[in-house]
Formats: C-alpha cells, sequence, structure tokens
C-alpha cells in the first residue's frame, strides 16, 4: 500500500511540474481544466498497472505447515494485548482522514447555515443569497451569495462571472479534490492541484463575463475596492485577494496560438513511461528493499508453491533435494537486509539441533528476487528411513490451494481466521499447568499434533509428537475435540487436507 501510495504521489507530482512549465502560461482554460482532472484521476490508476502472476495447481493430498505457536512458562498460550494488533501507522491514517472529514462536514454546515439563515430569492437558472453587512462574493452550485454592501452597479458583473461557474460545475472540481484532501490529507500534492484548478475556474469564468463590456472596465471591477473573502477552499470566489493578479495578468494576455495545443502531446512519452514503470516494477524496485509474500517452492516447477500473505521476507524458500537450476548467488552479493534474513534463518535453524546445508540463488519467476535453498535430502532419507517413529508432513513445506478449509464461524476460505481460530481453540483448551508439573529439562521444547480434515470435515488422522507422554496424550485429546469443520477444495472438488501445527514453549 506505501509503495502505490509513493507512485501516486509522484505521478501527481510530474504532472503538476509539466502543467506549471508548460501549460499554465497558455489560454486554452477549458483544456487545462480537463488537464489537471484528467491527470488527478489517472495517478490513481497507473500505479495499478501490473503483470499478474500465474498460479500453479498443487497435490490433491499434502500437509500445511501451521504457523508456530509460542507458549510462555507460565501460560501455554499468550493472549496478545489489544494494543499489541494495533497498527499505528493505519490509526494515523484514520485519524487524518477523520479530521479532515471533520474540518469538511464544518465548512459545509456554514454554508447550509447561510442558505437558512438569509433565504433564497429565486432567479430564472440560479438562487440568490444575500449576506447582510458583507462584502462577499461567491458561488456553490447554482447558489450565488452576494455581500449587501457591495455596490449595485457591481453585482451583475459578479452574477455574470458566477453563472459560469454554475453552468460549468466547477463546484463538482472542488468538491473532487476536497474528497481527496480527505483520504490523502497527508499528500500536498492535492493541494496544490485545488489551487491550480481554482485558478483555471476564474479564468474561465473571466473569460466569459469580460466578453460583455471592455476588459479594462472588468478589470477596474476587480481593483476597486478591497473586499472580504470566505475561506472555504470548495466554494468559487469572486474576490481572492492572491489570484487577482494573476486573473487580469491572463486576461490582458494575446489569446495562445493553435499550434501551441501541441504541448498536450507531451502527455504521450509521460504516460508511456509510468505505464511500463509500473508494469514492470516489483516491489522492491524503490530505493528502500520492501519485503513481499513470502514464497515457499518444493519444486522448481511451482508445483508445489505456497504464498503466505501473513508472513513477509525479502527472500523466498526452495527446499528440495536437488539444487536449483538457476544461477548461485554469493553472500556478498546480498543486501544488508537480504544477509540479515539469511543469518536469521540459519540461527532459527541451529536453535532446532537441525544441521541444514544453506545456499543462495537467483529466483525462478523474478531473478531479482533471491532465493534460500534448504538442501533436503539428507532428512528426506531420514523420514524415509525412520518413517514409522516420525511425524509425516514434519519438513514438507507449504502447499496452495483454491479454498482452504473453514473454521466454524470464519468466512468461507479464511486462512487468517483459521489459524487465529485454531490458536484460541488452544488458548480456551489447553492445560497451562502440564508443563510445569512434568519434571522436564530447562530449554525450548516443542509439541508437534498433526491432522487431517476429512472430505467430510472430520479431524482424522491424529498424530502427535511431545517431550513427554502426558503432554502427547494431552495434545491428543485436544486434537479430538477440535471442531467439525467445511473440508477444502482444489479444482472445484472437496479434497482432504493434512496439516501440522508446531507448538514451542520453554522450560525454565
Amino acid at each position: 500500500m506505501i509503495n502505490y501510495i509513493i507512485q501516486v504521489v509522484l505521478f501527481q507530482v510530474l504532472f503538476v511540474a509539466v502543467y506549471d512549465f508548460f501549460l499554465s502560461k497558455e489560454t486554452f482554460f477549458t483544456k487545462n481544466r480537463w488537464y489537471l482532472l484528467g491527470t488527478a484521476v489517472l495517478s490513481f490508476v497507473l500505479p495499478l498497472f501490473k503483470i499478474p502472476t500465474v498460479q500453479k495447481a498443487v497435490p490433491q493430498e499434502y500437509y500445511i505447515l501451521l504457523p508456530e505457536v509460542v507458549l510462555s512458562p507460565q501460560k501455554v498460550i499468550e493472549k496478545a494485548a489489544w494494543y499489541q494488533t494495533i497498527t499505528y501507522l493505519d490509526v494515523l491514517f484514520w485519524s487524518g482522514c477523520i479530521l479532515f472529514l471533520i474540518v469538511f462536514l464544518v465548512k459545509l454546515e456554514r454554508i447550509i447555515r447561510l442558505v437558512l439563515r438569509h433565504g433564497t430569492t429565486r432567479k430564472d437558472n440560479y438562487k440568490l443569497i444575500l449576506l447582510p453587512n458583507e462584502t462577499k462574493a461567491f458561488s456553490f452550485f447554482n447558489y450565488i451569495f452576494l455581500g449587501n454592501d457591495i455596490p449595485s452597479q457591481k453585482r451583475e458583473k459578479i452574477i455574470q462571472h458566477e453563472l459560469v461557474h454554475s453552468e460549468e460545475k466547477h463546484t463538482i472540481d472542488l468538491l473532487f479534490f476536497e474528497f481527496l484532501k480527505i483520504v490523502m490529507w497527508f499528500n500536498p500534492i492535492v493541494y496544490v492541484y485545488q489551487n491550480r484548478i481554482s485558478l483555471v475556474h476564474e479564468y474561465i469564468s473571466d473569460a466569459v463575463a469580460s466578453k460583455s463590456d471592455k476588459k479594462e472596465n472588468y478589470i477596474n471591477h476587480l481593483l476597486a475596492d478591497i473586499f472580504q473573502v470566505e475561506h472555504i477552499s470548495f466554494i468559487n470566489q469572486f474576490y481572492k485577494h492572491s489570484l487577482i493578479k494573476k486573473r487580469i495578468i491572463m486576461m490582458t494576455k494575446t489569446q495562445s496560438k493553435k499550434v501551441k495545443q501541441l504541448k498536450y502531446m507531451l502527455l504521450i512519452p509521460l504516460l508511456g513511461s509510468m505505464v511500463l514503470y509500473t508494469a514492470c516494477s516489483n516491489e522492491t524496485s524503490n530505493v528502500e528493499q520492501q519485503k513481499e509474500n513470502s514464497v515457499m517452492y518444493l519444486d522448481e516447477a511451482g508445483i508445489n508453491k505456497q504464498i503466505f500473505e501473513s508472513k513477509q521476507s525479502y527472500m523466498d524458500t526452495y527446499m528440495g533435494a536437488e539444487e536449483p537450476k538457476t544461477n548461485k548467488v554469493e553472500l556478498k552479493d546480498l543486501t544488508s537486509l537480504e544477509l540479515s534474513e539469511y543469518k536469521e534463518v540459519i540461527n532459527r535453524f541451529k536453535r532446532r539441533g537441525q544441521d541444514v546445508n544453506f545456499k543462495i540463488y537467483e529466483g525462478f519467476e523474478n531473478k531479482d528476487r533471491k532465493i534460500l535453498f534448504i538442501d533436503m535430502s539428507a532428512s528426506l532419507q531420514k523420514v524415509k528411513s525412520n518413517k514409522e517413529n516420525k511425524i509425516e508432513g514434519e519438513e514438507v513445506p507449504f502447499s496452495m490451494m483454491d479454498k482452504a478449509p473453514t473454521f466454524p464461524g470464519c468466512a468461507e476460505g479464511d486462512k487468517a481466521c483459521f489459524n487465529r481460530s485454531l490458536q484460541r481453540f488452544l488458548v480456551d483448551k489447553f492445560d497451562d499447568s502440564l508443563a510445569k508439573t512434568l519434571g522436564l529439562p530447562s530449554g525450548r521444547k516443542r509439541i508437534y499434533i498433526q491432522f487431517k480434515i476429512d472430505k467430510k470435515g472430520n479431524v482424522t488422522d491424529i498424530k502427535v509428537r511431545a517431550p513427554h507422554p502426558t503432554l502427547k496424550q494431552h495434545a491428543e485429546e485436544l486434537a479430538q475435540e477440535l471442531p467439525k469443520m467445511q473440508p477444502g477444495e482444489k479444482d472445484g472438488k472437496i479434497v482432504e487436507t493434512g496439516f501440522v501445527l508446531p507448538i514451542t514453549f520453554n522450560v525454565e
């Protein structure tokens, strides 16, 4: 999401830069208006151009290694405090949105209050609201607000000007950018866009209103007095001091030659480069390397491939008996973030007492995305020779299905809810006093629960490996108490699915 926002802001900066340097001085006011509106929308659409990845088929029956459950000595599963589940960046974002929405509603309420307080006078194609003891002049849709203290001889010109705003629906443009300010309150370019289009609106209205009289007389109306201004960003104001000078300069400017409309052709190479960038770039193409969804491969063809949306990493993993056929990568060629992740994986295996051979290779689908190769030849041979005493699937990597089994109370196929519900089940059921009364040696211990969800949704084939018979029996009883679930699907067919649930705890 952050990468998407960065791209949106970058594209808006480029679009505004082209406008300021090449288009803002020309008298093609209507075209400039549509340029600003169109590019503001395009900046949100262009980053969505991506090259879709192809999902591969997977076997019908396989074991999925569930997220590890870490237990404390005092409590088998520690319930996370509510504040630990909060993403503070999200809180900041939504707080800003709510604040700017409130500001918008307050401004809107001020306009509604003016209408209700002072009433309207219906005209042919607009509604006039006279403001007592005021010299303000502005419009909102077909409502034209005029201060009663504005001289009567000037009101006609002001109304002509504001009618152009009404007929051209300029208020919709301003409200569009006002809504963008609510959802992208942190983006300064949105404010620049709104400022630019407000000025274009005035150019359009001035060009139409000044035709019925000499431009000198019209300009004199602008300069004659100092008028009050209503500080609301989504209304069209006749007297806005910061824009008066620019409006006068543009009214006295010679009409731009039609050949200068070719400047709009600059959009073609600009859009082409943006589409090329977004279509071919990866999440890691930014200056700072970004994590992606972690991917586990069992074979290079991707037949057994699992994508973990809940786990982010700088490198993918390939577990197999044969080395990948892609180019080998030396440790010195890794980025600091990739090297840190590499060392973390090695240390994790060492803590488990597992001696595994690690190597780094270029990715199967993306050469820039490195793959950590874990040589499983020795482990697979050991599993084969000691199959009866070892839980099947312990070292089998993740796999992918079209629709995961569904835990009761979860949305259909919701993997994240499945994991949460399974862990919550353990929170409620596991007897946390057992680990402290069995006389186990100090250190980190593990329990592995293997089970299947058959085609009817029943939990079957329960196997447990634990450091003590009492823990093994207790884990088996818990697995037998798991509720009936909705089975998983592959290629539209209901399939049997196997799971391995690792549970880790410390004994002091």
